[in-house]
């Protein structure tokens, strides 16, 4: 079978060696093609650096595109989804050591909600259990806020734990309870049945109100609420604000609402639709969603 195999020139002769090594002896077969030992291990050196070469240019590129602010876990989604390469995420990392690129630390979150004077509060039905298998079985929502200048700007979010999903959002320079109030108005205005829904969140002053605990049972909605200052009761929907300041807002020198307000609209558009996440077979939320219910 050796005799059969078109030796070619030199370059070709190790490209022909390396494809059946696993059949021959390497010694063998650089004796038929009448090239040194030496010279093949040499030969596939200098394929792995030019491999690496390549590869290094694409990771860099991919940071760069996306503002150098992903670590290497999110890279290597983001290079599959965008150039369809699935790269080993500890190269990913070994080639971001050698590049000196990093990605952005993200800001370690204190438990901090302003309590109810109310006290209408219920109990804990979601237990930090952070899945559902079907849309509108189990939301979180919460309030964050980031600082433009002298003012706040507040943020009001529901995430869909089926696949993570913004699902509403509303924005205002007053944390107070109508803005909580119109994000449901915005989710259940998309939504058309959310019978048996779950709805999660802290006992900020917002959720602990009449209005909302007349609001939410009128859609057949159920209200759960994290145990008082435990922030790990809620923390799938934290860990998106975290992400949002981290990879939307904190690269960016924000100089005044109306940016600070297109910032927020378009890292959650991105993150809808664009960024991968592991859990969804590595796809944004709003693919995951579109596949799973076809």
């Amino acid at each position: 079978m050796l005799g059969n195999l078109d030796a070619g020139d030199e370059t070709q002769r190790y490209i022909t060696i390396e494809r059946v090594a696993n059949e021959y002896p390497v010694t063998q077969l650089c004796k038929v093609f009448g090239v040194s030992r030496s010279g093949y291990y040499a030969f596939l050196k200098r394929k792995a650096f030019d491999r690496d070469r390549e590869d290094k240019e694409l990771v860099k590129k991919v940071y760069e595109h996306y503002n150098g602010v992903h670590g290497y876990r999110q890279l290597q989604l983001f290079l599959l989804q965008d150039h369809g390469v699935w790269m080993n995420h500890k190269k990913v990392l070994r080639l971001m050591q050698v590049l000196g690129i990093r990605s952005r630390i993200r800001r370690k979150h204190r438990c901090n909600y302003a309590s109810s004077t109310e006290g209408r509060v219920a109990k804990n039905l979601l237990k930090r259990d952070f899945k559902a298998d079907a849309p509108n079985q189990k939301w979180v929502t919460d309030v964050t806020q980031y600082r433009v200048g002298e003012s706040w700007i507040y943020l009001s979010a529901v995430k869909d734990l089926f696949n993570n999903e913004i699902v509403a959002y509303h924005m205002s320079q007053k944390n107070d309870n109508p803005l909580v109030l119109q994000t449901f108005e915005n989710a259940f205005n998309k939504t058309k049945d959310v019978t048996g829904l779950i709805v999660h969140s802290d006992q900020g002053f917002q959720y602990t109100s009449h209005a909302y605990h007349d609001m939410l049972p009128k859609v057949g909605a159920r209200i759960s609420m994290s145990r008082r200052g435990n922030c790990y009761d809620n923390a799938s929907m934290e860990s998106f604000f975290s992400h949002l300041k981290t990879e939307g807002l904190y690269p960016y020198d924000i100089r005044n609402m109306d940016e600070a307000q297109r910032r927020i609209e378009a890292y959650i558009q991105f993150y809808n639709e664009h960024r991968p996440q592991r859990r969804l077979n590595k796809l944004p939320p709003v693919e995951y969603r579109k596949q799973l219910i076809a």
